[in-house]
């Protein structure tokens, strides 16, 4: 043991120990030090020089069982080993130096546990911007637009340069944020047919059991909450309408900026007192490009950037509350984008189909409380690792499901930290598109991204040197054999590390309804695509297909406008290219459909079924087209079918119960109106049809309760009323008939 003096010299052994004690007055007094596990014991000597003796040195390392979690039982039996020491001393002062070292080892055990489990209370301000290139945004050096409140937040927090998304679709890239996993383990892919496993923890879910509350404001369908992200939260403002399928309802599948931000602020006022976690979604920089006044004016020529430059503005009316109420300052801020914009790029319009940088490249900005400087991280990061990093600043414990690796480290770390810098740099990240496979059969793109090389694994694979080639127009593949051949083993082992078995996301019908509010956002849902988890080399490469794809996507914009007959067109020019593309067959049947040509209709959507054995929404709309032509029975045996490959869809049930009802098979029909309300509990219609029905059978009590709970569920449509009023008067219940006769004319729509 050495111990030494202030003026340097060394004291060596108990003797020594015992001449410094002696020479000690009895002033002797405490500086704890707890946040260094080190007790420093000031010694007023009878000489003029004062002498240091720490704790952890007397104890030889014995207060080093003072650490956070020992309890006080411990700290006392370590300093019970030290009088075995003590006994040693030949010194009066020996049973004063022992009380006084049972004193330090239980404030330095005292302050240890109250440190442990006082975990910080800061609020959380999650901002997702969907669709933003980091590379038109001001403080990323874009020049040509103005984005005072992001690059304000820039400039008080951290800036990761080179941030990336995971999947460059808004359903998947949010899951990979929330939950902190890999498709590979949350299955969330894509945005058709998946719902977020509700055994999996997410960033809300984690919170709120911490005593948080939490709300989220979503600007667009693609988040809906059936499709699983509302988990955790008390507040999931989603409410958007799927109910009716005609095009004036087009608008209603997203919401602007500011609308979202007027919601978020109410929220925030109601729950600022408390700790929260906020999530804000915006969604107007997605396409189509129509930025309110003055954007559209200021930005006409880039109307993309007008809508980014006006959803800077709801940032900073969020940002501005925060200051305003006085919790900005508490407060754990991140902004990102989701993905990025194609704009053209490699002959992509918008994104989803490719892994180039444009869209997968995103700003990313962290704000920890009580930042006050503009730090910037130039590693390669991926938005997987929000959730860890988040709950890593509050001190709450991280799920072991977790696959992100926090940021925290690199937030705070010291440059001259050679070797964790060094670790960060080497960090290769993932990413994937599966909208290729899912949709249209051809291949899905997985890749891997560090520092300076992008590879992307294709039929024909790609490599682009970033610092030399940032557009990724120079494919190396073949002259950087070494370096792809790494970067790919790298692919395989991110894989197989992240990769858990069965991937843990609930498979879900494709809700008519809801496909189709989602193709008027510009999401093309099919299920023409084979197993995801399988991959072939055989399958088309998604290069050799954007011409096609872009086609099809300009299709489906004139669809959702009522130019059915220029979709049908344009589809007819992709089948001459490719006649066994399902979206193609599957789309021109749903325009014949829209047209009323039926037969036309039927035909293409029979011949989208036998390329495509299992799409259940295919066979759905063909079991409607065939009902039309007055093809019953065929009907009947495809909505059957329908109901074999997706239990969930309700409009299934409910139509087939009206074809049964043509061929006057009232059991039948009574059957599967009763399994539409089964499987959609607050299906109105479905019950007015059960009702009416039961209502011919003679079964009065049963088909009044059917009504009764019809317009209990749709009091604004006449209709029901109008169902329930003949009920009543059938029953001679005159006074309850005419006043549900009188509610129906009310509600009735002007002549």
């Amino acid at each position: 043991m050495v111990i030494r003096k202030t003026s340097g010299e060394e004291l060596r052994g108990v003797d020594d120990l015992a001449e410094l004690w002696d020479n000690a007055r009895e002033e002797i007094w405490l500086q704890a030090v707890p946040r260094i596990a080190l007790v420093t014991i000031r010694l007023a000597e009878r000489s003029k020089t004062q002498r240091l003796i720490t704790a952890q040195a007397i104890t030889s390392g014995l207060l080093d069982s003072c650490l956070p979690g020992l309890s006080f039982c411990a700290a006392f039996r370590a300093t019970r080993r030290l009088h075995t020491h003590c006994d040693k001393l030949k010194s009066s002062m020996v049973p004063t130096f022992y009380r006084l070292i049972i004193i330090v080892a239980m404030l330095a055990a005292i302050d240890a546990v109250a440190q442990t489990s006082a975990k910080p209370s800061f609020n959380v301000v999650l901002i997702t911007v969907d669709t933003l290139r980091a590379d038109h945004v001001g403080c990323y050096g874009y020049k040509q637009i103005k984005t005072p409140n992001i690059d304000g937040l820039a400039a008080e927090g951290t800036r990761f340069e080179r941030a990336f998304a995971v999947v460059p679709v808004t359903l998947p890239s949010h899951s990979s944020m929330l939950t902190g996993t890999y498709p590979m383990l949350s299955g969330m892919h894509d945005f058709s047919g998946n719902k977020l496993s509700q055994l999996q923890p997410t960033l809300a879910t984690v919170l709120k059991q911490d005593g948080y509350q939490t709300g989220a404001v979503i600007g667009a369908a693609v988040l809906d909450s059936r499709f699983g992200l509302n988990k955790g939260f008390d507040f999931y403002y989603d409410h958007f309408d799927f109910s009716r399928l005609d095009e004036a309802n087009l608008d209603q599948m997203e919401r602007p900026g500011n609308v979202v931000a007027d919601t978020t602020l109410d929220w925030l006022a109601k729950n600022s007192q408390k700790k929260f976690f906020l999530w804000m979604h915006l969604y107007d920089p997605h396409f189509p490009y129509h930025p309110p006044e003055p954007y559209s004016r200021e930005y006409a020529s880039h109307p993309y950037d007008g809508e980014i430059a006006f959803a800077d503005e709801q940032v900073g009316r969020l940002l501005h509350f925060l200051k305003d109420k006085g919790i900005y300052k508490n407060t754990l801020v991140v902004l990102c984008g989701d993905h990025g914009e194609s704009l053209g790029e490699h002959g992509e319009k918008t994104h989803g189909f490719f892994i180039y940088n444009s869209t997968m490249h995103v700003p990313l900005i962290i704000r920890l409380p009580g930042d006050v400087g503009s730090h910037i991280v130039t590693d390669p990061v991926s938005l997987v690792d929000l959730m860890p990093t988040v709950l890593e600043t509050l001190g709450v414990q991280i799920p072991s499901q977790v696959q992100g690796h926090s940021l925290l480290g690199a937030i705070r770390t010291n440059h001259s930290d050679e070797e964790h810098a060094r670790t960060n740099r080497e960090r290769v990240l993932y990413e994937e598109t599966f909208l290729p496979r899912i949709h249209f059969n051809w291949s899905e793109l997985r890749g891997t991204e560090n520092t300076k090389y992008h590879f992307i694994d294709a039929p024909r694979p790609e490599l682009y040197d970033l610092a030399n080639d940032p557009g990724e127009v120079h494919n190396l593949f073949n002259d950087k054999k070494a370096v792809s051949e790494e970067m790919r083993a790298k692919l395989v082992s991110l894989i197989r590390e992240y990769s858990a078995g069965k991937e843990l996301a609930e498979k879900t019908g494709l809700d008519p309804a809801l496909m189709e509010r989602l193709k008027a956002l510009g999401y093309a849902g099919f299920s023409g695509g084979s197993d995801p988890t399988i991959s072939s080399r055989d399958l088309p490469d998604p290069k050799d297909r954007i011409v096609t794809y872009e086609l099809i996507s300009e299709a489906i914009a004139d669809s959702q406008h009522g130019r059915y007959q220029e979709s049908i067109d344009k589809l007819r020019s992709v089948v001459k290219t490719e006649p066994n593309s399902v979206p193609a067959h599957y789309l021109q049947g749903l325009d014949y459909y829209r047209l009323n040509r039926y037969a036309e209709a039927v035909d293409e959507l029979q011949k989208t079924v036998t390329l495509s054995p299992d799409y259940a929404l295919a066979f759905f709309n063909l079991g409607m087209a065939q009902a039309h032509a007055g093809l019953i029975d065929a009907a009947i045996a495809t909505l059957q079918r329908t109901l074999q490959l997706d239990a969930t869809n309700f409009d299934a049930a409910f139509n087939l119960g009206v074809a049964f009802l043509q061929k006057k098979q009232l059991e039948s029909a009574a059957a599967a109106f009763r399994q539409s309300t089964s499987i959609n509990p607050e299906f109105a219609r479905g019950h007015q049809a059960l009702g009416e029905t039961l209502l011919y059978q003679n079964k009065i009590e049963d088909a009044l309760a059917e009504l009764r709970r019809a317009v209990n569920l749709a009091p604004q449509e006449p209709a029901m009323h109008e169902s329930l009023a003949k009920a009543l008067a059938s029953q001679g219940l005159t006074a309850e008939a005419d006043e549900e006769t009188r509610r129906a004319r009310q509600l009735a729509p002007p002549q």
